[in-house]
């Protein structure tokens, strides 16, 4: 762990933060719903870059510096692992847009297109980049080849048990198999056991504490991206 990169990605991270709090305020709503933009109690129009607390009536939207300490802490992370190298470029981003996405999901359970479909051109052409700068077709390619498996095995299973996995976590899926298999096969295969070993951990946890049923649902969104950072933290 590089403590200099560390201590600018979690710089960094701050100032990123407060754009994914602007993020989970306005796409948390439910499916075709209109973004948020007002406050609830007094409707008055929400700054998109300040979305603590109402300024009109002072009604609290958000935890303050929330998405931007947990923004921060994954930066610090993924920049004092790679910082330097070439993909870290990448990594932040979809780092940051996991923080975005974890706490939609958490929130409403869906992952919106509004975020994922925009993220793979940008995805994609970091990791070209990184590919050229560093000189690494070979992880390019199985980026490309880690995204496509990962995304058709979540489709498979969406389609194998209709209700357990939704649209949104194949896209993400694709987007966590590209990071995942930059890194080869044993990160890919190990970001995906993650997910779900979270995610059944986290399930027992609901059960014993009955805030969930057996015939529940929980968002499988924040695991799947959650496994995905320790596997590539651990082993890339």
């Amino acid at each position: 762990m590089n403590l200099v990169w560390a201590a600018g990605g979690g710089a960094v991270g701050l100032a990123v933060g407060s754009v994914v709090s602007g993020l989970v305020f306005r796409l948390s709503v439910p499916a075709g719903a209109p973004d948020r933009a007002a406050c609830p109690r007094c409707v008055a129009r929400v700054r998109p870059w300040s979305v603590w607390r109402c300024q009109h009536c002072g009604h609290a939207l958000a935890t303050p510096a929330l998405y931007e300490a947990l923004t921060a802490a994954v930066l610090a992370l993924l920049l004092g692992r790679f910082g330097g190298q070439p993909v870290s470029l990448a990594l932040s981003f979809l780092g940051a847009l996991g923080v975005a996405l974890a706490a939609i999901d958490i929130g409403v359970q869906r992952l919106p297109d509004r975020l994922t479909l925009p993220a793979y051109p940008v995805l994609m052409v970091l990791l070209i980049l990184a590919a050229v700068a560093g000189r690494a077709p070979g992880a390019l390619a199985s980026a490309l080849l880690g995204g496509a498996v990962l995304a058709a095995v979540y489709l498979l299973l969406g389609v194998a048990r209709p209700g357990g996995l939704g649209g949104g976590d194949i896209k993400v899926a694709g987007l966590v198999g590209l990071a995942l298999g930059w890194f080869g096969w044993a990160t890919l295969l190990a970001g995906a056991a993650l997910g779900f070993i979270l995610a059944a951990v986290a399930s027992l946890v609901l059960l014993a504490a009955r805030r969930v049923t057996l015939h529940g649902a929980i968002s499988f969104g924040p695991y799947l991206l959650g496994g995905a950072l320790l596997a590539i933290l651990a082993t890339g």
